[in-house]
């Protein structure tokens, strides 16, 4: 039976395969730049044309949903099984700005097929990897012959995401009731390669702030004042040097309070990835690894909290000597979070650190941005297993596991809808993700519909809850 609906789903999207890609082409022309003002219009066009392409695969519910900034698309379609559960599909239609002249081969809103590739900027984040929902819905009805999904299925596809998400949280707050589910699934990320097909069990946090230190009330003169006085960009430098111990682990008391550890399952699991770190260090521009000991790379980057210099900076910069003890000086500073860490708790801590390791005549400020918070499912969560389940059926080959270093919007939605948030994505790093010629591997694609077409079946067999 798996294997006749296996070939019935394939059947199915080769043969929807062309028209497919000729709509993902026509989205792919709207430059939805939600970071440029003077694209606002193409955004909401953005929208409307998801909005229009959802009814069309069958969504009785479809609605776009302003927002101080740009609109973001709800979806819904109810399955027939009344217990049921929910899946919430997140990704996001707005894209990075792109222009002829950074460096593509092509017009970046004008998107073309090559040698098993489309470019053109979103092809892969975000809007393939959202379109291939649609084909992949109606390989499931069809192969099924359902007349509905086996999992009430909804879809939150946002317009500023690009941006920094700044009304996303405020949106899924006011819309709660709507988004209720049992599981997110979050469609804006990538797998380990071509031949390595991976899915993402969880993504760090982020929380950010800048140090202002202030001395003397003017610049002053070195010779006349310098030995008896505090220095601002001393202090700065110092602040720095104290950030990390010799180990390489972050300083601050208390910032690894809550830190879930890895599991030796986890690590192993980590250490069976086909990685290249000479190649990887390529790809970083680098010369060496760094960090805290007693981790691998993959651990520093995906499992463990990070707090980096991203600026410093602080009296004279201009050619020749001017010798001064400066007024002020700066520090930017952000803090990568993983499970367990408390955005609230990590500002209190480095705000009394910096407090504390400061003397007497140099005032400061500190100003934190927004915070981020980590998500992380467990390895053997049963809707994390479905994804795995759905994607090895697709893939025809073991599914491994990867984490993300980076943070996105995907723990709003953990936090406010407390439920478990999952990864599908078939993005692999050389599709290039906001840099010039981005592509996507239309064979991988389909493997996301494929894999989506599986998906809610299984998923339907894990849990039953009502929506």
């Amino acid at each position: 039976m798996s294997e006749t609906l296996d070939n019935a789903v394939r059947t199915y999207i080769e043969n929807h395969r062309a028209a497919f890609l000729d709509d993902l082409a026509e989205w792919l022309r709207i430059p939805s730049v939600s970071a440029q003002p003077e694209h606002g219009a193409d955004v909401l066009r953005s929208a409307e044309w998801l909005a229009a392409k959802l009814r069309e695969t069958g969504f009785p519910v479809v609605e776009i949903w302003p927002t101080d900034g740009a609109p973001a698309v709800f979806a819904s379609w109810p399955s027939d099984d009344a217990d049921a559960p929910t899946a919430l599909v997140y990704g996001h239609h707005d894209v990075q700005p792109a222009a002829r002249e950074d460096g593509w081969d092509t017009d970046p809103f004008d998107p073309v097929v090559r040698d098993g590739r489309m470019y053109g900027r979103g092809a892969a984040d975000d809007k393939g990897q959202v379109f291939f929902h649609t084909l992949g819905l109606r390989a499931h009805l069809a192969a099924t012959g359902r007349t509905s999904p086996a999992v009430h299925l909804k879809l939150l596809i946002e317009g500023e995401e690009e941006s920094g998400s700044p009304h996303f949280r405020q949106l899924i707050e006011e819309r709660r009731e709507r988004l209720v589910a049992d599981t997110v699934l979050v469609s804006d990320t990538g797998m380990w390669s071509e031949d390595t097909p991976t899915v993402c069990t969880g993504m760090r946090g982020l929380i950010d702030c800048e140090v202002t230190l202030t001395g003397p009330g003017q610049d002053i003169h070195s010779g006349s004042f310098g030995g008896a006085v505090p220095n601002p960009a001393t202090e700065a430098a110092r602040l720095v040097a104290a950030l990390h111990d010799d180990r390489g682990a972050v300083a601050v008391p208390g910032f690894y309070d809550g830190v879930i550890p890895l599991t030796d399952r986890e690590r192993a699991l980590f250490a069976e990835l086909p990685f290249d770190e000479e190649q990887w260090l390529r790809t970083a521009k680098s010369h060496a690894t760094s960090g805290e000991a007693g981790h691998t790379t993959l651990e520093r980057i995906w499992a463990r909290p990070t707090a980096e210099v991203n600026g410093i900076g602080g009296g004279y910069q201009g050619p020749g000597g001017k010798t001064i003890i400066p007024a002020t000086a700066m520090l930017k500073l952000s803090f990568r979070l993983v499970a367990g860490q408390d955005p609230a708790h990590i500002e209190e801590q480095v705000r009394t650190w910096i407090a504390e390791r400061l003397p007497a005549g140099i005032g400061h400020t500190v100003t934190f941005g927004g915070a981020t918070r980590p998500c992380l499912t467990p390895l053997d969560h049963p809707a994390l297993q479905s994804v795995v389940r759905a994607m090895s059926r697709a893939f025809q080959r073991p599914v491994l596991f990867t984490r993300e270093g980076g943070s996105g919007p995907a723990a709003d939605l953990q936090d406010v809808l407390d439920a478990p948030v999952l990864f599908l994505g078939i993005s692999v790093p050389s599709d290039g993700w906001h840099a010039p010629n981005e592509k996507v591997e239309l064979d991988l694609l389909m493997k996301g519909v494929e894999t989506a077409a599986h998906l809610w079946g299984d998923l339907a067999q894990q849990g039953r809850h009502a929506p």
